[in-house]
């Protein structure tokens, strides 16, 4: 099963009907979602932050069939960890609840937007992925990676516009319609 082909309504509708490599890729592909909800968004510590995590997907296991939208899975995760964060907090009452959830609330749009462009780059072609990771992730220089993908310097920068140019479609249309396919 191929992540980016997944779409969530289809994973959601796999994980109904029992398959479990559909799960195996549920929990991939929200695991750094929850996670990043329980430390960036809530300040947890590593320890607590696992502790949400393991009852976040033990709850989307056991309450999938309340999910009344299956396209709906992200906000309703999001929604899971929030609440199982705030218990945690609670339940330690080292810092004020209603201090950490104000923070909590930008951080966790932020969150689901770099998930919404990571989801996008994934639909990219490879040599997008790639030459973008270089640029923005690794911060690598148009020489560097022009010496390693063994391309002209001068090429990177409009190769660089064209793949944003094609993740900025994708962002735009996340259904893929009349998006070419080509790298």
């Amino acid at each position: 099963m191929e992540t980016a082909a997944v779409t969530d309504l289809e994973l959601v509708a796999r994980c109904r009907a029992g398959d479990a490599a559909a799960w195996h890729l549920l929990v991939e592909r929200f695991s750094r979602f929850v996670y990043a909800i329980c430390v960036r968004g809530f300040r947890l510590s590593e320890p607590d932050a696992e502790d949400v995590f393991q009852e976040v997907f033990a709850k989307t296991f056991e309450q999938l069939h309340r999910l009344r939208d299956d396209g709906a899975i992200r906000p309703w995760i999001a929604q899971l960890t929030r609440r199982a964060c705030i218990d945690r907090l609670r339940a330690g009452r080292e810092t004020a609840v209603a201090d950490v959830e104000d923070t909590a609330v930008d951080e966790l749009a932020e969150i689901d937007r770099a998930l919404d462009v990571r989801q996008a780059l994934a639909e990219l072609p490879e040599s997008c992925q790639q030459i973008l990771d270089r640029f923005f992730a690794r911060d690598e220089s148009y020489r560097t990676i022009g010496d390693e993908l063994g391309l002209p310097a001068g090429t990177i920068a409009s190769r660089i516009s064209r793949c944003l140019e094609k993740l900025k479609s994708i962002m735009e249309d996340p259904d893929g319609a009349d998006r070419p396919v080509d790298g």
